[in-house]
């Protein structure tokens, strides 16, 4: 069990700064990941189809044998997280309290922002988690919800990026927030621009380093480390274009991985066809 990878999901390509930070903090660990990106964003989608979504590449994660599964993505964690725990027996960790904890342990002003998808947003998962541990810190939310298509568009253009984020993030001018939690795992491949906007004074949350502790201090408490020294192969899986992926997650990890193309909802309608030709 313990050799068994850790399986990874995401909406799109934005769960490539947690593999990141899992492959810095836990080099010896195999990574199995799922990216729905034909499907992404989620954060516009209605509650009914993030879950349609969410437990569909979940549940294909668990079918392929990994010990424990992140949600690395923070609509799908918000509105998914705790059904999940319940429904699959490995533990599941989800991003939004890591990065929670990380903002309150920034903050000197008590005064956070936070940004994610419509979804994510509407939830209130990232104020309610603020405070349950710190209930007089300051939280001003803003929905972002073109900074996704910027990400998984490829490789970031300054030039057509910075008006988008000077505009999503006006809300925030004369705030006086320290802290500035990016509550998307796609928003930290925007960070330069995003920390352009908002200036050296505000700290910003990538809950991506947060996560990757969450995963390293479980997998230690439980004695559940990789112990096979053999050479790790990663498996990476979009419902996208393979090659636009690999093209994407070259860049943001800094080297070239195998990514294949396979969509759990195209086997599912195919079990269906051959389930009801059987029956003919």
């Amino acid at each position: 069990m313990r050799n068994l990878p850790i399986g990874v999901m995401d909406s799109g390509v934005g769960g490539l700064t947690v593999v990141s930070e899992l492959w810095r903090q836990l080099p010896s660990e195999q990574i199995l990941f799922y990216g729905d990106s034909l499907r992404c964003p989620y954060g516009d989608r209605e509650e009914i189809e993030i879950r349609r979504f969410t437990f569909k590449a979940l549940d294909f994660l668990v079918s392929q044998g990994v010990k424990m599964l992140v949600i690395a993505c923070n609509t799908a964690t918000a509105v998914c997280l705790e059904e999940a725990k319940d429904r699959y027996s490995i533990p599941i960790i989800g991003v939004i309290g890591p990065g929670a904890r990380a903002a309150i342990a920034a903050t000197e002003k008590q005064k956070v922002g936070v940004i994610g998808t419509r979804a994510t947003i509407g939830s209130e998962s990232y104020p309610k988690t603020l405070h349950r541990t710190h209930q007089k810190i300051e939280v001003i939310s803003q929905a972002c919800p073109g900074f996704v298509e910027l990400v998984e568009r490829g490789p970031i253009d300054r030039e057509v990026a910075l008006p988008i984020v000077a505009s999503a993030l006006r809300t925030f001018k004369d705030t006086e927030i320290d802290t500035m939690i990016l509550g998307c795992t796609h928003y930290p491949l925007l960070a330069k621009v995003i920390g352009e906007v908002l200036g050296s004074g505000v700290r910003l949350i990538n809950s991506a380093e947060e996560t990757a502790r969450d995963v390293s201090h479980w997998l230690t408490e439980h004695e559940m480390t990789r112990s096979d020294k053999d050479v790790l192969i990663h498996r990476f899986y979009t419902s996208g274009d393979a090659n636009r992926f690999t093209e994407i997650a070259t860049m943001w990890l800094g080297q070239k991985i195998e990514v294949s193309s396979y969509d759990v909802w195209d086997q599912e309608e195919r079990k269906q066809k051959e389930s009801s030709c059987a029956r003919r």
